[in-house]
């Protein structure tokens, strides 16, 4: 057990000793763990601290900042708040602290990844492309990627589609999104006319799942990576790259672009919470505010006159 005054380098050697011989951690793992610890005992000699049990959560919040400064990615100070709160959490089993100062606090969310958006030309000019009637599989593929982009389904939401869950004289659709939560779509009139074709053809096919809207050449339902794989070549014969969740994500900028109702948006994309809708299609809160003082009418609303001062 390390004492409680022990300096700061001689306890490090200790962890990391213990994570090779007892946690079984690779040399690579091992050397960015103590390249954190590193870090942070030059922000804690900066503060003026010499030993572990000095350390409060002030304290790492400044080492945080520190580390900021230091144009550090959201997920590179992530991966080294969790270095340190484990590195805490053993100095607590030895006995070296009596609290873990980092408990608590929360590392910067990482700005979300979102896929490239294709102009409406890019869309049309894949969607709009002839293609050999007489060769189901590519009627098929057609199908999917007019519906996708009609709908804005997500990848899993179009591999479960069934047979039954398309009304074609309604043009309208039933889909279990996330959470096992369905919502009711309007399809477009040349995903109906996509979606007509290919259920001419299906019904010529072997099929081994009968209730599959979409199955494969070998009559079983598609699965999500044999949907990529078509849709990349359907796309790449026009020299273009699409995957599904582009579609998606076109779908909703679009969508948004000509209309400008982020809450119906929201709907047809079946998000349960607006704020991942804004970040989904790269709206900032400066555009909700000008949106919303244009169409609230309490935003609109005049300010009562003031009353004058009564001198009497």
């Amino acid at each position: 057990m390390a004492h409680p005054n022990a300096p700061l380098n001689l306890v490090v050697q200790k962890y990391l000793d213990y994570l090779a011989y007892n946690k079984r951690y690779s040399p690579h793992t091992i050397n960015a763990y103590k390249r954190d610890i590193t870090r942070l005992i030059s922000a804690l000699e900066e503060q003026g601290y010499t030993q572990w049990d000095q350390t409060q959560a002030d304290t790492i919040r400044t080492a945080m900042v520190t580390a900021r400064k230091a144009d550090l990615a959201a997920k590179s100070i992530q991966r080294i708040l969790s270095s340190w709160r484990s590195f805490f959490t053993y100095l607590l089993q030895q006995g070296v602290v009596t609290l873990n100062p980092v408990k608590g606090i929360r590392a910067p969310k990482s700005a979300r990844k979102l896929p490239n958006s294709l102009d409406p030309d890019q869309v049309s000019q894949v969607l709009n492309a002839p293609i050999a009637t007489d060769d189901p599989m590519a009627l098929r593929d057609q199908a999917m990627m007019e519906l996708t982009y009609s709908c804005g389904l997500r990848l899993a939401e179009l591999a479960s589609l069934n047979v039954f869950d398309i009304d074609l004289t309604d043009a309208s659709l039933i889909v279990t999104g996330k959470g096992n939560k369905t919502r009711q779509l309007p399809v477009g009139r040349l995903a109906v006319s996509a979606i007509t074709c290919w259920l001419q053809q299906r019904s010529q096919l072997k099929c081994f799942d009968a209730n599959a809207l979409f199955i494969n050449h070998r009559g079983q339902r598609m699965g999500v990576r044999g949907i990529q794989m078509r849709m990349a070549a359907m796309a790449a014969t026009h020299g273009q790259h699409i995957h599904p969740h582009m579609l998606r994500h076109s779908f909703a900028s679009h969508l948004l672009q000509s209309s400008g109702d982020l809450r119906a948006v929201q709907e047809l994309l079946g998000h349960s919470n607006i704020s991942t809708t804004q970040v989904y299609t790269h709206l900032d809160y400066q555009h909700l505010a000008k949106v919303y003082d244009q169409a609230h009418p309490r935003a609109q609303a005049k300010p009562l006159p003031k009353e004058k001062p009564n001198h009497d």
